[in-house]
């Protein structure tokens, strides 16, 4: 049978279905879809997996006052300070710093670890010879520090390619974390020292040098002890003295009753005058003029009390030296592993799905508000 007078109406086919759908959502398809699709792509069959590895530190100087906190800082007797301490910042500014870089870059290949040939060119170091600057930036990208203000425990985070390359990224970290923290140690040791030690010096060699004179003074006089020599040579000559009295006495009462010609006369004015030569020779040897022993025991005397002095001044800059070496190690810091870094085997980064999804939403969300504000300029023109 022929078909009715009314056209049979011709169904479309599904290509020009398909086609019309996509002319009428070409826009969405273009804003949303399509980049949504390039970003699984490159997510899900181009980037390289990245593998983390952390590791947990604590920084604290010796005498820093503690609060009590929990976890494995509370172990091992390094609890949170209990004031606001910059001792964390010093590690963490440098491990995040230029010479940090440099240092890693010189001594283990920090460059060739983010170049090697199976990581994906978006996500490659770019250059084989960057700039500090870039690869610095390249570098933070990589290589996180976080600080626990609570527990005082702050932790490495590294990503790299290899499971190997963020493990000894991260363990070379910690360790040039233990060499700043030494050195910084050293230099305020240094410093807190230097000018105790000086003094210390100073005081050792002027006990040192008076020593000397007072040893050749003693050679040169042939005396080991000229201040007891002194005290003899004074009570010499006062038994001297007294028996020159004496023997005046004797004399001066002999006159009255015999003769000065007679013997025994004589004999005590012998005395006198033998006892008067002797008085007169030990005063000059004890005050007279030139090389005498007054000079001489007041020079030695002069020199006993400076070595006194010396000595107590010795004293005073050891003393001094063993308080600086006691406060330089009561504020010395101290870098402590917590966690050591650990080997990964799983990749963890990039979080393709979390990526692919915010993509996608954040584009469909702008879709939305760019097509509720064009809906609404037609309407405000109709």
């Amino acid at each position: 049978m022929k078909p009715s007078g009314r056209d049979e109406i011709e169904k479309p086919s599904l290509r020009s279905v398909i086609i019309r759908g996509i002319k009428r959502k070409r826009y969405f398809i273009g804003l949303v879809v399509l980049p949504s699709l390039l970003t699984a792509t490159y997510y899900y069959f181009v980037a390289s997996d990245q593998y983390e590895s952390t590791a947990d530190y604590v920084v604290r100087r010796a005498d820093a006052p503690q609060k009590s906190s929990g976890g494995a800082a509370a172990l091992l007797g390094f609890g949170a300070p209990t004031g606001a301490s910059a001792d964390p910042y010093i590690v963490s500014d440098y491990l995040l710093s230029h010479d940090a870089v440099k240092s890693l870059r010189r001594d283990d290949n920090l460059v060739g670890r983010f170049r090697r040939t199976s990581i994906d060119f978006i996500s490659a170091l770019k250059s084989d010879d960057p700039s500090p600057e870039k690869l610095l930036k390249y570098y933070r990208d990589q290589v996180g520090v976080e600080q626990n203000l609570e527990s005082g425990i702050s932790q490495i985070k590294v990503r790299a390619f290899t499971p190997q390359d963020s493990y000894h990224i991260a363990d070379k970290l910690l360790k040039m974390g233990e060499e700043r923290v030494n050195q910084i140690n050293e230099r305020t040791t240094r410093g807190q020292l230097s000018s105790a030690q000086n003094n210390l010096a100073n005081a050792e060699a002027e006990l040192a040098n008076i020593q000397r004179k007072i040893t050749l003074f003693r050679q040169k006089g042939g005396d080991i002890n000229p201040t007891g020599s002194g005290k003899a040579q004074i009570e010499l000559v006062s038994q001297l003295t007294a028996s020159l009295a004496s023997a005046r006495a004797r004399l001066n009462s002999l006159q009255g009753f015999i003769s000065p010609s007679s013997p025994q006369y004589r004999a005590v004015a012998a005395q006198v005058s033998a006892l008067q030569r002797q008085v007169d020779l030990q005063n000059a040897r004890l005050a007279g003029a030139g090389n005498n022993i007054a000079v001489g025991l007041g020079t030695y005397e002069d020199l006993i009390v400076r070595q006194d002095f010396a000595a107590k001044r010795y004293a005073a800059a050891a003393a001094v030296l063993d308080e600086a070496k006691a406060q330089a190690l009561r504020q010395q810091i101290y870098l402590v592993r917590v966690v050591d870094p650990n080997m990964p085997v799983k990749s963890l980064y990039p979080e393709r799905g979390r990526i692919v999804i915010t993509v996608f939403f954040s584009l469909l969300i702008a879709y939305a508000v760019g097509w509720l504000m064009l809906a609404g300029v037609r309407e405000h023109k109709m």
